[in-house]
């Protein structure tokens, strides 16, 4: 007869796995529903850099590195071309208004300023001798016109003194009329004489003018041409600094070609290069500063170039008030530029973080400090030194702005 075994109820060695799988999957499950979804991952707090949300004043400005230049460069240009005969001065002297820099020579110059001089000096002198015989004529016309008056009074007086011995009966009546006839005519004469005198010096004046003034021209072209051969000599147009020079004796200089310049030293100004984010806002009149062993100094915005090349601006600042000591062209000043006014603001301190989130996340630690959160927030305005954040931050938080390359698409930092 066969006997029935009874299982055992109750459990057994080989119900254990399943009910270990069962307890992780709950497990998981419960996790995923307490963190909402989000990773979360485990980091060092040593690795981080953690710093505090503060409340100050912010001030809105740039970093820029200027370049000190003279105030005003002015180029060496000549009117006259031609070869180089002799460097008179070298790179880098301190000149003068006036002091010769380059001689030339320019023998076919030379040679047809003589000519026209040559013309000039025959052209005055036909001038000068016709002028020299309208002056004479005028002063002839003058002693005819003396003579005529003469004879006028001497006719008169000879007409009155038969008048009276006529009336006397002391003399003929044809001696009185000659007398009278003759001082007549004298009259008339000098009536004819006056007259055509008058004529002549309507010509002879206008004549007489327009002579001096082509002599005047004369003279002024003799000049112009002097200044031609002048200008052979290549001089200094300012006070300054010869600071470079483009020739080589025996070169060929043509007219109006650049050969070097003179620095004008009387004062500096900087330049400098910005980011072409910037160039809406950069205007004439913009206030900077830099500092120059332990002292503070003043810029003002002089002029902006519209120009942007490879991503920057070029503009001019010029110095306000004192001066560094010992300040030279081709210096580096670290300048602050002022965009705009300082105003009490939340900020933090620049961080690695930004180039991750490009300002619109940061992690921010929790009251316990032991796990930082993903938040989005808002930045305005920056400087070298702090981010103006206006959401998304309350002063007195904190918060990580290391690097976030390692820390993935994980929401949750939990910190050790």
């Amino acid at each position: 007869m066969d006997i029935q075994i009874q299982h055992k109820k109750g459990l057994r060695k080989k119900h254990i796995p399943y009910i270990v799988g069962g307890t992780l999957v709950i497990t998981l499950v419960i996790w995923l529903i307490m963190s909402n979804g989000k990773g979360t991952m485990r980091v060092d707090s040593g690795e981080i850099s953690i710093v505090n949300v503060q409340k100050g004043q912010f001030d809105d400005y740039v970093r820029l590195d200027g370049k000190v230049l003279p105030i005003s460069i002015v180029r060496l240009t000549p009117e006259e071309g031609g070869i180089v005969k002799e460097k008179v001065l070298e790179e880098g002297t301190q000149v003068k208004k006036g002091d010769v820099i380059v001689r030339l020579s320019n023998s076919s110059l030379e040679l047809s300023i003589l000519e026209a001089q040559n013309s000039l000096v025959e052209k005055q002198s036909i001038v000068r001798n016709q002028a020299l015989t309208v002056e004479q004529n005028i002063l002839r016309d003058k002693l005819s016109l003396k003579d005529a008056d003469i004879k006028m009074r001497r006719a008169q007086r000879s007409f009155k003194q038969q008048e009276k011995l006529y009336s006397e009966n002391l003399t003929s009546k044809e001696n009185y009329d000659q007398a009278k006839e003759e001082y007549e005519l004298a009259v008339e004469n000098k009536k004819l004489i006056e007259f055509q005198l008058m004529q002549d010096s309507i010509y002879q004046v206008n004549d007489l003018r327009k002579m001096k003034n082509d002599l005047a021209v004369i003279d002024m072209s003799m000049e112009l041409h002097r200044k031609r051969k002048e200008n052979l000599e290549i001089k200094s147009p300012i006070d300054g600094e010869l600071g470079s020079l483009n020739v080589e004796l025996g070169q060929s200089i043509g007219s109006g070609s650049s050969i070097g310049q003179i620095n004008d030293l009387s004062d500096y100004k900087v330049e400098a290069m910005i980011d072409e984010h910037y160039i809406d806002k950069v205007e004439k009149g913009l206030e900077a500063t830099f500092e120059r062993n332990g002292k503070t100094y003043y810029l003002r915005v002089r002029k902006v170039y519209p120009e942007v090349v490879g991503g920057k601006f070029r503009t001019e600042l010029t110095l306000v008030g004192e001066r560094p000591e010992n300040m030279r062209s081709g210096q580096t000043y670290y300048i602050n530029l002022m965009m705009g006014q300082s105003d009490n603001a939340i900020m933090i301190p620049r961080g690695v973080f930004f180039q991750k989130t490009g300002g619109k996340w940061i992690f921010v630690l929790d009251k316990s400090g032991k796990k930082a959160y993903k938040r989005e927030i808002k930045i305005s305005r920056q400087n070298p030194k702090s981010y103006e954040i206006t959401e998304g931050l309350e002063a007195g938080e904190k918060v990580i702005i290391s690097n976030y390359e390692a820390f993935g698409d994980n929401e949750i930092l939990e910190l050790d």
